[in-house]
Formats: structure tokens, sequence, C-alpha cells
């Protein structure tokens, strides 16, 4: 499914629009590699290979990250991302993404700029946002929250991935063949918090467990959770946003474990970013979000395909 003329039109009015509202913003728009050596050590993420020892990059966070280090506050960049094995209604294995960071602030800042974006997409798409039922504030819940109310079983992050397993049958839940414990949170999610999230207004989704912490530091008051959101509105996943780790250690600590799991799996193992580690050192306290925008463009034109929104869905 390809775009019709009227959302390809409506797709370039909401990309200037966004720019816009980055440069009135005070961001400098960047562009980062798109070959690059580490593509990320996440487990559910995979690299295309580009020739040369490289890979197409998922994310351009690590590059990012490296120019806050040297002292550029904020930053943003719209570019083109691949992932491997991405298909359906809300994925593709070539998307576009709007990435920006803030140093020193919190991360309550980035969902005030994503609310403020998606009333920026909707208006240039010719709609309210009222309208849509997308007025601000958007709510705001936890991860634990969301366990506790739809999937019948309290989460802490701090349980194995057996008790976790337990919990979620004696819910009911069906866990196929899931053991390891992000395999098992994320059936759970599937099955019993994203239908909730679907049928509820724009949500905040904060405070997720420290097993799924990636690049995200603890929060400082309780180290089982991190500072970590995940923005879900019309039945999309919007955007991720951390309170950005800054410690080398630590994240090294967590690229091996990701790696060690990836071998385990059988998955490509990816180098790791020395570069990165090296200037976690400098980066001062950050904050950084990844929005998808063929998403943004869905959710402002009401479509509920992602090929209704690009000119193209395959080469």
């Amino acid at each position: 499914m390809a775009a019709s003329r009227a959302a390809l039109e409506a797709r370039g009015r909401i990309l200037r629009a966004v720019r816009g509202w980055f440069e009135a913003e005070g961001f400098l728009e960047v562009e980062t590699p798109s070959r690059v050596r580490s593509p990320g050590q996440e487990v559910h993420l995979d690299a295309i290979a580009a020739g040369d020892g490289l890979w197409l990059v998922t994310s351009p966070e690590y590059h990012l990250k490296r120019l806050v280090a040297t002292g550029f506050p904020r930053i943003v960049e719209i570019c083109k991302c691949w992932r491997a094995n991405e298909s359906g209604p809300h994925h593709a294995g070539e998307f576009t993404m709007v990435e920006w960071y803030r140093a020193n602030a919190p991360l309550e800042t980035l969902a005030a700029d994503c609310e403020a974006l998606i009333a920026v997409a909707i208006r240039a798409a010719g709609r309210n946002p009222a309208a849509l039922g997308l007025e601000t504030p958007f709510a705001r819940t936890t991860v634990r929250d969301l366990f506790a109310r739809h999937a019948g079983f309290a989460l802490t992050g701090g349980e194995d991935a057996a008790a976790l397993a337990g919990a979620a049958r004696a819910a009911g839940v069906a866990l196929g063949s899931a053991a390891a414990w992000d395999d098992i949170f994320y059936q759970v999610f599937l099955d019993r918090i994203e239908p909730a999230l679907a049928a509820a207004g724009p949500t905040f989704v904060f405070d997720w467990p420290a097993p799924l912490a990636a690049l995200a530091r603890p929060k400082p008051d309780d180290p089982l959770c991190v500072e970590r959101f995940e923005l879900y509105a019309g039945g999309l996943e919007l955007a991720n946003a951390f309170g950005e780790l800054t410690d080398p250690v630590e994240q090294r600590r967590r690229f091996e474990s990701e790696a060690a799991v990836r071998a385990a799996r059988g998955k490509d193992v990816y180098p790791i970013d020395e570069r990165l580690l090296s200037a976690l050192n400098q980066l001062p306290p950050t904050a950084g979000i990844a929005l998808g925008f063929d998403r943004l463009v869905m959710l402002a034109l009401g479509a509920t395909e992602i090929g209704e929104v690009m000119a193209f869905t395959n080469a």
C-alpha cells in the first residue's frame, strides 16, 4: 500500500512543521552516519549488513550522544533508520526517525516536547487535536501500575524469569515458548497491556523495569526501575525516551550482557562502541528520545497502516 497524493502532501507539511518547531526551540539539526560499526546491542533489534564490516544504523543514538558530550546541549536528527525482520501494519524495515536530546533537562521535558509536536503535526495536517481526542496534557502512568490494573499481577522488576513466568501463567497469560525475562515481559505486555493502551487516550508509560534498561539510568529512589518512558497514542507506540546513563562501567556491563544473550540466541553480535563509552564520562545529565516520524504522520492522518503515509513501501 502506497500513500495517496493528499497523504504525501500532508506528510511534507508535517515534516516542515516539525523542523520549524525544533528550530524555534533552539535545536541544532545534525546528520550522523547511516553506516556504522556498532549499530547497538539491544536483543530485540537486528541490524542490516551494509558491507565493509558496517551495518545500517538502527538509531542515531550513539553518535548523537557523542555530540552532546562535546558540548551541543540541544540537537535533533531526522533520518532514515533500518531494522531487519520488521514488517506489519505499523512496521517497515526502512523508516524515518526523529531523535533529539536535551542536556540538563528532566525526562518530563521530553514528554512536553511530544505533546507539542503531536499538536504541531495534527494542525499541519489540517486537523484539530481536540476533535481527535488528543488534547493535552496526555495521561501519565507507570509499567507497574499497568501490570497491576491489566495483567492481573504485580511486577517489581526484581523477580527472576521463573517467578515472572509463574505469575503470568497464574494470571492466565499464554507464554508459549517465552522463557527469558524480556520475552515473558513482552508477551504479557502484548497480551494484556497494549490492548488497554490502544483503547485509552494518549498515554506516557514511565518507570520501566531494570531488566529493560538499555541505555537508561536507574531511578535514584528505586533501583528496580529506570528513567524511561514510552508514548502510546491511537494504538501506536510513538516514542521511546531515556534519562541517559552516563556511567561507562555500567554501560559496558550492559553491552556485554546483551552481546552474550544475542550470541546465545544465535543472533549477530555487534562490536561495542568504545567511542560512546569514552564519551559517557563527559556526557552531562541528558534526556534523549526517538520518535517514529511515519507513525506520527499516521496518527495525524488517522491512517491504520504505515504504507498509507509512505511514497514507497519496497525498493
